[in-house]
């Protein structure tokens, strides 16, 4: 049994505890004063519960979970484990590991559900704050392990989860091993150990399904509130083509750094252990996709606010470093800067934020290898 702090308590963060806990954890949830509902809910009853069945759905894992602690003391929280997983929305991220810098341990994992490249940007955090010699090992999973919601404060279903979860590790040698053990350990399914952080940004399964067929499906998606299933009724055969050429603008990306990237298909079928034969059928027929009863019902939706800023806008400068075109990504990154009245080509995830600015493709590559 380990000792570990969810850090966020929203869909994600709030199953993470859960399951952390009811594996045989002694688990602490924290989330910001300004957003205490959740862990209000939970401090009072001292535990998470994960239903058995919602909306005529059968639910996995359902069960209760007895909670250690429920804080929004960020002091109790960093000082609880060694283990701090991150579970929040990317821009979230600086903001929360801002709060924890003063008491963070040596040696100390943090691990990012989903990283969308924020290993680099709060490892960069960590050297203009002089506290690089604590040795923080940072882990960017390619996303969170569970198809999940919050039903009402402190009750959760969980429709399904991956088969596994890749993720890549800011470490070397021995403490490279020790982190992926301690990962291990802790997370309730399979970890795959990527080669480094880049390739867990250009892995986020999220990448073309979420941004594009949101922009692409956002007159129906405000119009009717949201109130169906957004994989089923979204994926058409056009949108899907659409994604195909989208996640080929990916690949190539990925081949020019020398990375092995997953098709998205080849992704989804593994990660859920399916057999389609194409990413409409996939998003069509899922079984766990298909438990999703509500879609995104404004442009604000993380779907854009995330997925585009977070995972479009470092792929397309990473493109652009490389001397690539990807118009696909291009536009729906300009679709959902419209639509929002936001550049995210300048807003989103840069490669300045990312410490990576003014670098040759070797010059990256030497820095990553090198933290």
């Amino acid at each position: 049994m380990k000792k570990v702090t969810v850090i966020g308590a929203g869909n994600g963060g709030v199953t993470a505890a859960y399951h952390f806990a009811k594996n045989g954890h002694e688990v602490c949830i924290y989330d910001d004063p300004k957003f205490d509902e959740q862990i209000k809910a939970i401090r009072k009853t001292g535990q998470i519960i994960a239903l058995d069945s919602d909306h005529g759905c059968q639910m996995e894992y359902p069960g209760i979970a007895k909670i250690a602690l429920a804080t929004t003391n960020i002091k109790e929280a960093v000082e609880f484990s060694d283990i701090c997983v991150m579970v929040c929305p990317s821009f979230a991220q600086k903001i929360l590991f801002k709060s924890m810098l003063p008491y963070l341990k040596k040696e100390q994992i943090i691990l990012l559900m989903p990283g969308n490249y924020g290993g680099l940007v709060l490892h960069k955090m960590l050297q203009e704050a002089g506290k690089e010699d604590l040795g923080i090992i940072f882990a960017d999973a390619i996303s969170i392990p569970w198809a999940c919601r919050i039903v009402e404060p402190g009750i959760i279903t969980i429709m399904g989860m991956k088969e596994f979860l890749p993720l890549s590790i800011m470490a070397k040698g021995v403490k490279k091993e020790e982190a992926k053990n301690s990962i291990a350990d802790v997370l309730p399914l399979p970890i795959e150990v990527l080669s480094n952080v880049i390739e867990a940004g250009l892995e986020n399964i999220n990448f073309g399904g979420h941004p594009l067929l949101t922009t692409l499906n956002m007159g129906i998606l405000e119009n009717f509130d949201g109130n169906f299933n957004y994989y089923k009724d979204c994926c058409s055969t056009a949108t899907a083509s659409a994604a195909d050429i989208m996640d080929k603008e990916r690949l190539s990306v990925g081949k020019a750094l020398g990375l092995h990237l997953r098709t998205e298909l080849d992704a989804m079928n593994s990660l859920y252990d399916c057999q389609y034969k194409t990413v409409y059928e996939f998003n069509r027929a899922s079984v766990t996709h298909g438990k999703i009863n509500k879609a995104p019902n404004s442009s604000k939706s993380r779907y854009i606010t995330e997925d585009v800023a977070y995972l479009l806008v470092p792929c397309y400068e990473l493109a652009t470093l490389c001397g690539l075109r990807v118009p696909i990504v291009e536009s729906c990154i300009h679709i959902a800067s419209a639509y929002n009245r936001v550049d995210y080509f300048t807003e989103g995830r840069t490669l300045k934020e990312m410490g990576l600015d003014n670098m040759t493709l070797e010059d990256i590559t030497t820095y990553i290898e090198s933290i």
